[in-house]
C-alpha cells in the first residue's frame, strides 16, 4: 500500500520522500514529470519542510511522544489528550506563520485525525462497526513513518441547491462508484486542497450534513497521494509565474509559498482497512461540525503571518524615514490589535476544549468560529494598513530587471532611495514583500484562504447562530429584571452551573 519505508525525521528525509512518485500532475496547461523541481511548486515544498526543520529546532514545541507508537512524533500527527496539546498546536501554528509568512499546510490533516478519533468512536458505539481500531491503526502506521497526512474535504458541489444525490451529475460530491472484496472505488472531485501534492497520504471525508438517499456518498477513508486514479490540477495564484523569472525580488517571498490543487479520483480504490466510515450519513454532519470546530481555531495560524506583515510594514515605514509620525505608531498599533484579537479567540478556544467519548480533546466551537470570522475580516485590514504604510509604490515598482540593468538601474537606485542609510535594494525588497503577502501569491493564504478557508464567513455565522443560547441569556435578563419565574430561575442556574462545570474542568 505505498508506504513509506524509513521514518522522516528531518526536512531533508521529507524532501527525499516525496521524490520519484509518480503523480498525475498538471500544470498551467502541461503535464508535470517533477513536480519536487517545478519552480512555481518549489516555495510550497519549503513550506512544508520547514514544519520538519521546526521539530529538528523546537521539539518540545513541533513533536510530542506517540502514545501509539511510544516514540517522538510531528505534533501535526498527535490527537489531542488535553486542553495542553490543544494550545501547543496553536503555539506551533503561530511559530511557522512567522517562519513561512505564507501556509505551510499541515492543518488540515492534524484537524482531521482530531475529529476522526472521536466521530469513529461514536460511529462504532451506534453500529458496533470496528471503524476506531481501523483508524488507531492507521494512524499507528503514520506515526511509525512519521508522514504527512492531508484532508480531502471540499467537494466541488455543482449545483448548491442540491443534495448530493439530486445532482445531474452524481460525481459532483465523492462517492462510491463500486465495490469489491477487499474495498471500495470512488469518484469525484475535491476543489482548492491544501498542499495535498506535498503529503503522503489524504484522508477523504464527506463535505456536509447528508440524508438516507446519500449513503453512497458518506464515505471517509484514507488513501496514498500516488495511487492509481489520481488527478491533480494546480491552482493559479496571483503573480505565480513571476516564480520563473531570473533573480528573486519581485517574487516578494522567494523561499516560501502556499499550494492548492483540484483533486479528482476517477475509480480510485480504498482498502476495507482504510475506511471509517460507510454508509453511516447521519453522522457526516457530527464529523463537519468537529472538523471545522478544530480548523477555524486553526486559524491563529495568520497571527503568525500577520506578525510578518507588521513587522513589513513597521519596516517600511522606517526605510521611507516615518517611524517616529504618530499616525505611524497608531497604525501599527491597530495592526496589533486586529492580529492578537485573532490570537486570543483561536488559543482560548483551545484553553476551553474538553474530552469527548473517545478521550480525544475538543476545542470550544462557540470561540473556534467566533476566531475564524475574525479571520474573515481582521487580516484585510491588516492589509490594508500594510500597504498605506507602504505607499502607492507597492504596485506601481519597477522590477529587479531594471534596478540591475547597466544604463537605467542607476537611475532606480536614485529615485527610488529612501532614507539615505539604506540600501536601495532593500526598500524595494520590503515593499515587494508586502506587495507578495496583500496582492501576491501569499495574499492567497493571508486573505482568500483567511475568507473562505474552513468555510465561508456565513458558514461562522450560522454556527454562531446555533450556539449563542439566547434563550438562556433571555432568562438572565428575566432573572436580574425580576419578571422570570421560578422556574426559570432553577433552569438558569442549572445550565449556568453545567456550563462553568465544563470550563473549570477544561482548564
Amino acid at each position: 500500500m505505498n508506504v513509506t519505508l524509513e521514518k522522516i525525521n528531518s526536512e531533508e528525509a521529507y524532501r527525499a520522500s516525496i521524490k520519484g512518485r509518480k503523480l498525475e500532475v498538471y500544470l498551467l496547461g502541461e503535464k508535470v514529470e517533477d513536480f519536487t523541481t517545478h519552480p512555481i511548486i518549489m516555495p510550497s515544498i519549503n513550506a512544508m519542510a520547514a514544519t520538519y526543520q521546526l521539530a529538528e529546532d523546537e521539539p518540545e514545541l513541533a513533536t510530542v511522544i506517540s502514545t501509539l507508537t511510544g516514540e517522538r512524533i510531528s505534533r501535526f500527527l498527535h490527537f489531542c489528550q488535553s486542553t495542553d496539546d490543544l494550545v501547543m498546536q496553536n503555539k506551533m501554528q503561530r511559530k511557522l506563520g512567522q517562519i513561512t509568512g505564507t501556509c505551510f499546510q499541515r492543518c488540515v490533516g492534524m484537524d482531521a485525525i482530531n475529529a476522526l478519533h472521536s466521530v469513529t468512536y461514536e460511529i462504532d458505539e451506534a453500529h458496533q462497526t470496528d471503524y476506531h481500531q481501523r483508524f488507531l491503526a492507521f494512524l499507528k502506521e503514520m506515526h511509525l513513518q512519521n508522514c504527512v497526512i492531508g484532508g480531502a474535504m471540499t467537494d466541488v458541489k455543482g449545483d448548491r441547491s442540491q443534495a448530493p444525490h439530486q445532482q445531474s451529475d452524481p460525481d459532483m460530491f465523492v462517492h462510491i462508484t463500486r465495490r469489491t472484496a477487499e474495498g471500495v472505488y470512488i469518484t469525484g472531485a475535491k476543489a482548492h486542497q491544501t498542499g495535498t501534492l506535498n503529503s503522503h497520504y489524504m484522508l477523504v471525508m464527506p463535505t456536509m450534513r447528508l440524508g438516507a438517499e446519500d449513503k453512497d456518498y458518506a464515505i471517509i477513508g484514507a488513501i496514498p497521494v500516488d495511487a492509481e486514479g489520481i488527478t491533480y490540477i494546480y491552482g493559479r495564484q496571483s503573480c505565480d509565474t513571476r516564480s520563473l523569472e531570473e533573480g528573486t525580488m519581485d517574487v516578494g517571498n522567494a523561499q516560501y509559498g502556499g499550494q492548492e490543487v483540484m483533486v479528482i479520483f476517477e475509480d480510485a480504490f480504498i482498502p476495507n482497512e482504510w475506511i471509517f466510515m460507510d454508509g453511516e450519513y447521519e453522522f457526516a454532519a457530527m464529523l463537519v461540525d468537529r472538523f471545522t470546530a478544530y480548523h477555524r481555531r486553526s486559524y491563529v495560524c495568520k497571527s503568525g503571518v500577520g506578525d510578518v506583515i507588521i513587522g513589513a510594514a513597521a519596516s517600511i515605514a522606517e526605510m521611507n524615514g516615518v517611524e517616529r509620525a504618530s499616525h505611524i505608531k497608531d497604525k501599527l498599533v491597530e495592526m496589533t490589535h486586529l492580529n492578537e484579537t485573532v490570537y486570543a479567540t483561536g488559543i482560548a478556544s483551545s484553553y476551553q476544549g474538553y474530552a469527548t467519548k473517545s478521550g480525544c480533546f475538543l476545542c470550544d466551537s462557540m470561540l473556534s468560529n467566533t476566531c475564524k470570522h475574525h479571520v474573515t475580516k481582521m487580516p484585510y485590514e491588516i492589509g490594508r494598513l500594510a500597504q498605506d504604510l507602504a505607499g502607492g509604490m507597492v504596485a506601481t515598482m519597477p522590477s529587479e530587471q531594471d534596478l540591475n540593468h547597466p544604463e537605467i538601474g542607476k537611475l532606480v537606485r536614485k529615485y527610488l532611495q529612501g532614507k539615505a542609510s539604506i540600501p536601495t535594494e532593500d526598500r524595494m525588497r520590503m515593499l515587494r514583500l508586502i506587495e507578495n503577502m496583500t496582492l501576491g501569491r501569499n495574499a492567497v493564504g493571508y486573505l482568500t484562504e483567511s475568507l473562505h478557508g474552513a468555510g465561508s464567513p456565513q458558514a461562522q455565522r450560522v454556527q454562531i447562530a446555533r450556539m449563542m443560547q439566547l434563550e438562556y441569556k433571555k432568562r438572565l435578563a428575566h432573572a436580574l429584571a425580576g419578571i422570570e419565574l421560578e422556574a426559570d430561575k432553577n433552569e438558569v442556574v442549572e445550565e449556568l452551573g453545567s456550563y462553568f462545570e465544563r470550563v473549570f474542568k477544561a482548564v
